[in-house]
Formats: C-alpha cells, structure tokens, sequence
C-alpha cells in the first residue's frame, strides 16, 4: 500500500519498517528493496536509505556490500544471550510486582492468566503468543519502575519472532500456561523471590528445552 505524504519522510519510514520488524512481518534474513519502499512512501530513495541507516544503528538492520539492506539475523549464541538479559529483566518485574502491584493491576494480570488459558485450549500457538505478550505486559505495567518496564518492553519486542517460535516446541504451550499460574499464584500473593525465580525459570532456555528449541528453529530455517 502506498502512504501518502511529504517527501522528507525519513522518520515515518523508520518508524513503519522497525514495526513491521518488531512484529515479525518482515522475517530475519529479508532483503529490504529500497526502491520498492520509496514507491511505497512515494519518496525518493535518499529518505529511504536515511531511514535504513538509522535501522542498522539500532541492530535491527545490516548493510551487507553489494546486496543490500537486510533485516539482521540474530545468531544462536546472540539469541541465548537477549534471553539471559530477558529472564534477569522478567525476574525483577516480578519480584518487584509481588511487592507493589495494586489492586487494579492484579485484576489485570488474573484477567490475562484467564485469556492465556483459553487460547491455550485452541492449541493455536500464535494465537497464544498474542495473549502471552498481553501477561507478560501486564507484569511490567504492574512493576512499579517504569524504566524496568520500558527496557523489558523493548526486548520482549526485539525477541518477539524467537519467543514465538519456542512455543512451536511440542507440549510447550501446556508447559508455559502452568508456568504461567504458579507466578500469578506468586505475585498474588506476595511472594517476590519465587515469582523472580519463577519468571527466570519461564525465560530461559535450557537443558531438553534448549535442544528442542534449536530444532525447532532449524526447521523454520529450512521451510522458509
């Protein structure tokens, strides 16, 4: 779809494709055809290769010689690192959130917990994913830091394909749902050291579940 508008147009453009990146649209490993988004933004190329070179200053773009603009693979050493720096962001959100949550957040986090529930009954893991995203926020929002949530907010974003793709891992949606109940049960009631061992525990990736994720994304890598 084309989108109107004035030729200096470099944020919008920016802003459009790291969405479209953030949410999985455009997939690790995708060529970014400039002139094909210059059409798109009815601009001329340069606002395009500004809006790109702010992309690759974020990480979330590369520039490879002779090929083009890409959106950035990450490795799988890179990926286990985010989800290490993602379980320590998680665990303080709900080791805090145990302790600070009002009532009104903790309606809130009961109320997503119930929607987690039900999309895991449609055994559909996307649809689950939307609402796992939904509990997770619910978690930062009930925090209290607002930094702590702005950060944890920002690589749930960046891992958000990846994440998608553990709960591809057979049986993982059950798993993840139960998971799901003992840290709500955690931060119910007060409970900060095991909601935070809780939440580390539901990130990382680790012994059966490491292996059967690494498989997992090498037969994602293969169909597409």
């Amino acid at each position: 779809m084309k989108v109107p508008g004035a030729k200096n147009r470099t944020g919008d453009i920016r802003d459009s494709l790291e969405q479209e990146i953030l949410t999985g649209e455009r997939l690790p490993g995708q060529r970014l055809d400039e002139q094909a988004i210059a059409r798109r933004f009815d601009v001329s190329r340069t606002p395009v290769r500004e809006a790109l070179q702010q992309l690759v200053a974020t990480g979330l773009v590369e520039l490879q010689p002779y090929r083009g603009a890409f959106v950035k693979e990450i490795s799988l050493s890179e990926l286990v690192q985010m989800l290490e720096v993602m379980a320590e962001l998680e665990g303080m959100a709900g080791r805090l959130a145990a302790n600070r949550a009002d009532d009104t957040s903790l309606a809130r986090l009961k109320a997503s917990l119930l929607a987690c529930e039900e999309a895991a009954r449609s055994g559909n893991p996307d649809t689950y994913y939307a609402e796992n995203s939904v509990f997770h926020e619910a978690i930062y929002d009930g925090c209290g830091n607002d930094f702590l949530a702005a950060e944890a907010k920002r690589l749930h974003q960046r891992l958000k394909a990846y994440r998608r793709l553990q709960l591809r891992v057979p049986k993982r949606i059950g798993q993840s749902l139960e998971e799901h109940r003992r840290i709500v049960d955690a931060i119910v009631n007060g409970k900060s050291r095991v909601a935070e061992t809780e939440l580390k525990k539901h990130i990382s990736v680790q012994g059966e579940r490491f292996t059967e994720f690494v498989n997992t994304m090498s037969r994602s890598d293969a169909a597409e």
